[in-house]
């Protein structure tokens, strides 16, 4: 029987602070690199929209129209993420509880769904840009180069990030409904652009150009979605099967990890012995 996605489940969040350890750093220093990757992704959105107001020959209407684009949309994605996560990962620090334990159950499956839209939609992001919008000829400007590498290029090492070094599960399979169904929310956005705006974020989305491919580029974008979660999902498999199975690593907790009470850690994969202490 196929699982609902309206049901949050029952049992107990998250046991062995997936979300808040690694296989690789410490819990400390795992919050440090969360930490600055927020404060590179925020950096790099807000000095895009002033360079826009002060240098676009439309001013600031330039900066208010970075957010009818996917791409941007995702980055402001990925930046949130990461200030969560740290949020999460100090709190899980300090206390060994982590900020995510206490949320309403809602909200943590939410969490869990935003973990699969920063893994997912920015390696898209990545593909589309430089397989169909990327004309072949670098960027004349430094700053060009600089805002499409970040937004476009260092978007997909982040998710790698987020992949490879936490001790994050793999994400159940309902999510692909919710990755679908947000990537049509966004064609909403693009058509409410274009009607209220004038124009469309993405030129294979304009149907007087492309006439039917629109519907192709749609499905295709579609399946490819669904094609980056599976890959997604069988990387995250293989690092938990490396690190934890061969390698026998099975995380870095928090020294003060043992206070929490009614999650202990034994619920998910047996008692943990030889972990390293942040």
């Amino acid at each position: 029987m196929a699982k609902n996605p309206f049901r949050f489940g029952t049992a107990v969040w998250d046991p062995t602070h997936r979300f808040e350890t690694s296989w690789l750093l410490s819990p400390w220093l795992l919050f440090i690199c969360r930490a600055l990757l927020c404060l590179y992704i925020f950096t790099t959105l807000f000095f895009v929209l002033g360079w826009q107001c002060a240098h676009a020959e439309d001013g600031c209407a330039a900066s208010r129209a970075t957010f009818s684009y996917f791409t941007h949309l995702t980055y402001w994605g990925l930046g949130f993420y990461f200030l969560f996560a740290a949020v999460h990962t100090f709190t899980y620090v300090r206390s060994g509880v982590a900020l995510l334990n206490r949320f309403p159950r809602p909200l943590q499956a939410l969490h869990s769904a935003f973990y699969s839209t920063i893994t997912v939609y920015p390696i898209i992001v990545t593909v589309v840009f430089w397989a169909v919008l990327y004309s072949g000829e670098w960027f004349p400007e430094i700053y060009s180069g600089w805002s499409n590498i970040s937004q476009h290029l260092l978007n997909s090492v982040f998710a790698l990030f987020e992949i490879v070094v936490p001790r994050t599960d793999t994400p159940p399979a309902v999510h692909m409904l919710w990755l679908i169904l947000l990537l049509a929310l966004y064609l909403c956005v693009a058509y409410v652009t274009e009607a209220t705006k004038g124009f469309y974020p993405y030129d294979f989305l304009d149907p007087g150009k492309q006439h039917g491919l629109v519907a192709a580029y749609a499905f295709g974008i579609a399946a490819g979605c669904l094609i980056v979660f599976g890959v997604v999902w069988g990387l995250i498999w293989l690092r938990k099967f490396v690190t934890e199975n061969k390698l026998g690593k099975m995380g870095k907790f928090a020294r003060a990890d043992g206070a929490e009470t009614g999650a202990p850690k034994d619920l998910e994969m047996g008692r943990l012995q030889g972990t390293a202490a942040a």
